[in-house]
């Protein structure tokens, strides 16, 4: 039984309309990332969970990520409520009020098609799909997926945080972003409380191949780190030398503007992998029957 309470779960105050600011709004209204694809990924994962702990974990989560999906919702409606009214009741000269709707980023798609509410498509139009739910049934494997989707889901609350002038708006987004933060940590809590949660599902890895690193792509940029070095590892060179078909060294290439290479250089350092270090990993700490070879938890 669900029941509804009118306050929203986090207090929204919109400068002013923007229609286009409204567009962008919508990938985590009805995106792949957003929080409808959230609250149906965890409902029905909790449905079906056999575990009454957890259960209930995934259901107090989606329930939320609908209290998400209101504040999103609201967020748009507020953002297009002038360029509604005005589109009802045809209150401007039709130059005016075209230029109000066609602000670009699909603000006259929201506009003309949904009146100015707001609609189950992502910021480029494309329709809310139940494709976006991945849910396969084994807690191990979901509970990672929902990991990630958490991750994937903060990382576009932080982009619109970016991008959004309003300061009222991208106070609750900030809100929504930390929220993810929060049902991640309850996901890793959840998954690491399954013993012997790696690798998922039941039937152990074989051991010819658990512990072998393909080099696949070989050439400039080889690499080694944790990943493919170590006791742990067995290090297999499996394709020759090849050069490129058209001539040329075969690394691609793009001129930068100065500032945008600082930028990069700057998400490439916050994003580097270090090759010094062995890092003790969930799949260690969750390791079971046919994991294979693993760094040992100290």
């Amino acid at each position: 039984m669900f029941m509804h309470n009118k306050n929203l779960m986090y207090t929204v105050r919109v400068a002013e309309p923007d229609p286009k600011l409204a567009s962008l709004m919508l990938e985590q209204f009805g995106g792949p990332q957003g929080e409808l694809a959230a609250a149906l990924r965890y409902f029905t994962q909790g449905l079906a969970d056999e575990d009454p702990a957890r259960k209930d974990m995934l259901i107090d989560i989606a329930t939320e990520e609908l209290s998400h999906l209101e504040i999103i919702g609201s967020i748009v409606a507020m953002l297009t409520k002038g360029v509604k009214g005005k589109l009802a009741e045809g209150a401007e000269e039709v130059t005016d009020l075209y230029a109000d709707i066609a602000k670009g980023n699909g603000s006259h798609t929201l506009a003309l098609l949904y009146g100015g509410g707001p609609a189950l498509t992502n910021s480029a139009g494309q329709l809310w799909t139940g494709g976006y739910i991945d849910s396969i049934g084994e807690p191990t494997a979901d509970l990672r997926s929902n990991i990630a989707a958490e991750s994937r889901a903060k990382i576009i609350y932080e982009r619109l945080i970016n991008i959004t002038p309003d300061p009222g708006v991208k106070d609750a987004l900030t809100f929504l972003m930390t929220r993810e933060v929060a049902h991640q940590k309850m996901f890793e809590k959840a998954l690491y409380s399954i013993e012997n949660n790696f690798p998922p599902g039941k039937l152990p890895g074989n051991p010819e191949y658990t512990d072998k690193y393909y080099n696949m792509s070989q050439g400039d940029g080889d690499a080694r780190g944790p990943w493919n070095q170590g006791e742990q590892w067995e290090f297999v060179n499996i394709r020759p030398d090849q050069a490129p078909v058209s001539g040329g060294d075969g690394n691609p290439s793009v001129r930068l503007a100065a500032e945008e290479m600082k930028a990069v250089n700057e998400a490439a350092k916050r994003t580097m992998s270090r090759t010094d270090v062995n890092p003790v990993t969930g799949a260690d700490l969750g390791a079971g029957p046919g994991s294979g070879k693993m760094t040992p938890v100290k």
